[in-house]
């Protein structure tokens, strides 16, 4: 048996601001902004904060692995380790045994600044849940899975799609 999804949205009376997506885009925008606002003393970008986030949490260890975590095509993971690598972050190791291989080292300054990330993220996300209760913090965050969830198998099911061989030749 095919579970049916309500249809929530309709064409005729579909308004973006009204939208989960459109919705979970301006918070993910106003928290950014925050934590981008937090960090100003340390001359992170939103950019760059979650890649050396990402890289101090041992998420990534190389470019490769980096711009999937940070879903980031290679030549925007290229670009912005030039940025980090500039401003004394991180440097780049070719690795011994694959010389094919980069991988991606966190300076002592680069710990440093990422070490002080959890502080910010708690804060603003803490400020941003101002007024919820732990129960709707719980119901929330339990959603907001089932959404990525959905995501997540939709994902799956369009590259399995565009993976099998059309038989319309």
């Amino acid at each position: 048996m095919q579970h049916i999804a309500p249809s929530f949205y309709r064409p005729d009376s579909y308004r973006p601001e009204d939208s989960v997506g459109y919705l979970m885009r301006s918070i993910l925008s106003h928290v950014a902004q925050s934590v981008e606002h937090q960090l100003a003393h340390t001359d992170l970008t939103n950019a760059q904060w979650i890649p050396l986030f990402k890289l101090y949490n041992k998420q990534a260890s190389t470019v490769a692995e980096l711009a999937r975590a940070c879903e980031l095509d290679n030549g925007a993971t290229t670009r912005l380790l030039d940025r980090m690598e500039a401003k004394g972050l991180v440097q780049r190791v070719r690795s011994e045994q694959d010389r094919r291989v980069v991988n991606i080292q966190l300076t002592p300054a680069g710990t440093q600044a990422a070490a002080d990330i959890p502080q910010v993220l708690c804060e603003v996300q803490n400020t941003h849940l101002e007024g919820f209760s732990t129960e709707e913090f719980e119901n929330l965050k339990g959603y907001l899975r089932r959404i990525l969830d959905n995501a997540q198998r939709i994902k799956a099911a369009n590259n399995a799609a565009a993976d099998t061989p059309s038989t319309d030749r």
